[in-house]
C-alpha cells in the first residue's frame, strides 16, 4: 500500500504540474488555450521517467531498509547517534566517518559551531554511463550530507542529515533512488563501528594497564617479602662473630635487623607508604651496613619534618640506598658517604640519594633491573607527573632524584 501511495503521489504531482501549465497557457491566451503537442509529449515522457525512477527508488529502499513506509521512502533522511564522548571527540569521529564516504567532495567543518558539511557527487564518467543507460543525466542530483553535534554532560549526540541538493518541492517529481537513505544508513553503521572499535581499544588498554599494575604489585610484594639471602646470611654471620667479641655491638646489629625485617613486610591493602616510614626502613638497613663497614660508611640525612608524612610508594628509597652502597661505596677502597635529602613545596616531593663512591662503572656491575622497575612503577602510578633522574655527583659518585606530585597517584584502573 505504501508503494502504491508513493507512485500515486508522483503521478498526482505531474498531473498538477500539467494543470498549472494549462491554466497559465490559457491565461496568456496563446493558441486558443490548447497546449502544443510537444509540451504534452514532454510531460508524458517526464511522467514515465519519474515513475521508472520511483519504482527503482522503492526497490532500493526495500533492499536497504527491509521495509517501505513514509520514513524510508523520503528523499531527506535524518539519523541521530548517541556518543559517550565529549563533543570535540564526537566531532573528530564524525568528520572521519564523512570523509570516508564514497565520492565525497567539499568537506567543510566549523569545530567551534560543531557542524560538518559535505557534498556527495558521482564522478563525471559514472554520470555519463548512467545517462546512456537511463537517459537521466539531466535529473541526477548531488546529495548534501551534514552533521550537527549536540554536547551533553560528558557525552554528546550526532545528527546526520542526508538530502538532495535541490528544493524540497522537486522530491514530488524526482525520487533520488534511495541515495539519501543509503548514505544515512552508511553513516550510522560507520559511526557505530568507530565507536565500538574505540571502546574495544579503551577496554584493551584498561586491561593491559590493570595487568601491568597487578604484575608490578606482585613484583613489589615479592621484593618486600624477601630479603636478599646473602645480606641476611652475612648479617647473621657478623652478629654471630660479634657475640663472641663485642656482644653489645651484636645486640645492636640484631636489633636493626629485626627492625628492618619488620618494616619490610608487604602491605596487604596495597596502600602507599610515607617518606617517614621508608626513611626508617632504610635507616635500619644503613645501621646494619655501618656496623659491617665500620668507619668506611658515613650516613648524612637531611629530611625536613613536613616531608615525613608525604605519601610515596614503598621500597623506592630503599632501592636507591642499596644501589648507592652496593655499586658505589662498598666496592670502593676506604668507603665514603651517602646523603639522603628531601624537600617539599607546592609542586610535590623531591627526594635525592647521593654518594661519593665509584660512580658509573664500565665493568658491567649491576643489572639495572631495580632502577628499571622503579621507573615503571612511577609511570604506572603517576603517569607523566612523576620523574626519575640519575647522573654524576660532583666531584665523585652518583646522585638519583625522584620527584612526586602533590596530588598523589593517578588511578589507571
Amino acid at each position: 500500500m505504501a508503494s502504491l501511495k508513493f507512485l500515486a503521489r508522483i503521478v498526482v504531482a505531474w498531473v498538477a504540474a500539467l494543470c498549472v501549465l494549462m491554466v497559465v497557457w490559457s491565461a496568456l491566451g496563446w493558441n486558443r488555450g490548447d497546449l502544443p503537442w510537444i509540451f504534452t509529449l514532454a510531460w508524458f515522457v517526464g511522467v514515465l521517467v519519474a515513475l521508472a525512477r520511483g519504482v527503482t527508488h522503492l526497490y532500493r529502499v526495500r533492499v536497504i531498509a527491509g521495509r517501505i513506509d513514509t520514513e524510508t521512502v523520503s528523499n531527506r533522511q535524518r539519523r541521530r547517534v548517541e556518543v559517550a564522548y565529549p563533543a570535540d571527540e564526537a566531532f573528530a569521529i564524525a568528520e572521519e566517518v564523512i570523509r570516508e564516504l564514497p565520492n565525497v567532495q567539499q568537506v567543510s567543518g566549523a569545530r567551534g559551531g560543531l557542524q560538518l558539511r559535505a557534498v556527495i557527487r558521482a564522478p563525471a564518467e559514472q554520470n555519463r554511463r548512467r545517462a546512456r543507460a537511463q537517459w537521466q543525466a539531466a535529473i541526477d542530483r548531488a546529495t548534501n550530507v551534514s552533521a550537527t553535534i549536540t554536547p551533553g554532560d560528558g557525552s554528546s549526540s550526532v545528527m546526520f542529515v542526508c538530502e538532495p541538493d535541490s528544493g524540497a518541492w522537486t522530491d514530488w517529481f524526482n525520487p533520488d533512488g534511495g541515495t539519501s537513505l543509503e548514505l544515512a544508513e552508511t553513516l550510522v553503521r560507520a559511526m557505530t563501528q568507530r565507536l565500538s572499535e574505540r571502546r574495544n581499544r579503551e577496554r584493551a588498554d584498561a586491561r593491559q594497564t590493570k595487568m601491568e599494575k597487578e604484575l608490578t604489585a606482585a613484583q613489589l610484594g615479592l621484593l618486600q617479602a624477601q630479603v636478599e639471602p646473602h645480606f641476611l646470611y652475612n648479617t647473621l654471620a657478623s652478629a654471630q662473630e660479634l657475640v663472641r667479641t663485642d656482644p653489645a655491638r651484636a645486640d645492636r646489629m640484631l636489633g636493626h635487623l629485626i627492625d628492618y625485617l619488620r618494616r619490610s613486610l608487604p602491605r596487604t591493602d596495597g596502600s602507599l607508604s610515607t617518606l617517614g616510614e621508608e626513611l626508617e626502613r632504610s635507616t635500619a638497613w644503613l645501621e646494619i651496613m655501618k656496623l659491617r663497614m665500620g668507619e668506611r660508611l658515613a650516613v648524612h640525612t637531611d629530611v625536613p619534618e613536613n616531608a615525613l608524612k608525604v605519601p610515596m610508594p614503598s621500597m623506592m628509597l630503599q632501592t636507591l640506598v642499596e644501589n648507592a652502597i652496593k655499586h658505589g661505596l662498598e666496592p670502593k677502597p676506604g668507603g665514603g658517604g651517602i646523603w639522603i635529602r628531601a624537600g617539599v613545596d607546592g609542586s610535590g616531593l623531591s627526594l635525592t640519594v647521593a654518594d661519593d663512591g665509584l660512580g658509573f662503572r664500565s665493568d658491567g656491575a649491576g643489572t639495572g633491573i631495580g632502577l628499571k622497575n622503579l621507573r615503571e612503577r612511577l609511570r604506572l602510578m603517576y603517569g607523566s607527573t612523576a620523574t626519575f633522574s640519575i647522573g654524576n655527583n660532583f666531584p665523585h659518585g652518583v646522585a638519583a632524584t625522584i620527584t612526586l606530585p602533590a596530588t598523589g597517584a593517578v588511578d589507571h584502573a
